[in-house]
């Protein structure tokens, strides 16, 4: 755990009642310059602790669990597992910040959520980082992403930091200290001694029952105003160069950078990743 990194808690509603949404927090919690940044669908908020090290002096740096993932309660209805309920977590998120603008950092899903917030007439988001994610994910990777989502066991946590290197490849630039964090964070405690993975399984249900469509929010995207940066992982199925060439056409001032033989997604661990986060926040300040 950092120095300066600061844990806490809001309630948030969903369809069956309230539950909590866990998040950490760095930087001084006095800076009006605030930066969320939201991990992906199987992941949780610990896979910034890196980039909101390095950021931690310009920014108060938010990094929540979606729900059903890391600290927070897992929901009681697998179907709030969508969409619109992560928009109202951030958007409660925010509003208990008491910030009028945000920068916003998303992975994947977290990337997504981003994007839906920045189209909304009167958004706090005023700068956007999408990592690996644009509006068109073909269903062929939705599918490959559920193979691997699900209700694993694991001995120890060395077999299920073993497993994590086997399935997430785009990670292969990792050291052993950060995969030791990954698998660290990435446990539950469960039955017989064995181990879990942090999130809820209910979440790969949910994910398998839209898998066999197109995620498609052109219509989204394209009422996002704000500047924005996309990281690519250059053999990634999520994010594909067509969509990449479509985005790029639409929005000349996208700031994008391929990153070569990485698939999806890239991890913002990698000090060259950082530092290109880091770089464009800091060039595209405005106040």
């Amino acid at each position: 755990m950092g120095v300066n990194m600061r844990r806490g808690d809001i309630a948030v509603l969903d369809s069956r009642g309230f539950h909590r949404l866990h998040y950490q927090e760095w930087g001084n919690a006095d800076n009006e310059r605030v930066l969320i940044c939201v991990h992906g669908l199987a992941r949780n908020s610990r896979d910034f602790d890196d980039l909101a090290l390095a950021l931690s002096r310009n920014y108060r740096v938010i990094c929540p669990d979606l729900p059903g993932r890391g600290e927070s309660d897992w929901l009681t209805n697998p179907e709030d597992y969508s969409l619109p309920q992560y928009v109202q977590d951030m958007v409660a998120l925010i509003a208990r910040l008491g910030v009028q603008q945000v920068d916003w950092v998303g992975t994947s899903l977290g990337g997504l959520i981003g994007m839906v917030i920045a189209a909304q007439p009167g958004t706090p988001i005023r700068r956007l980082v999408l990592n690996d994610i644009g509006p068109f994910i073909p269903r062929a990777a939705l599918a490959r992403i559920c193979e691997y989502l699900g209700d694993h066991r694991f001995g120890s946590e060395a077999e299920l930091e073993g497993w994590m290197r086997q399935t997430y490849t785009a990670l292969a630039g990792l050291s052993d200290r950060q995969w030791q964090h990954l698998a660290m964070h990435g446990k539950r405690q469960c039955e017989n001694d064995l181990l879990g993975l942090h999130y809820d399984p209910a979440i790969a249900h949910n994910a398998r029952r839209s898998a066999g469509e197109d995620v498609d929010i052109w219509p989204i995207w394209q009422q996002v105003s704000c500047p924005q940066m996309l990281l690519h992982g250059e053999v990634s199925d999520v994010l594909s160069q067509d969509v990449v060439s479509r985005m790029r056409a639409q929005r000349p001032d996208l700031r994008v950078h391929t990153l070569p033989d990485i698939g999806h997604a890239p991890s913002l661990m990698e000090s060259d990743q950082i530092a290109l986060v880091v770089d464009w926040l800091r060039h595209t300040q405005t106040n």
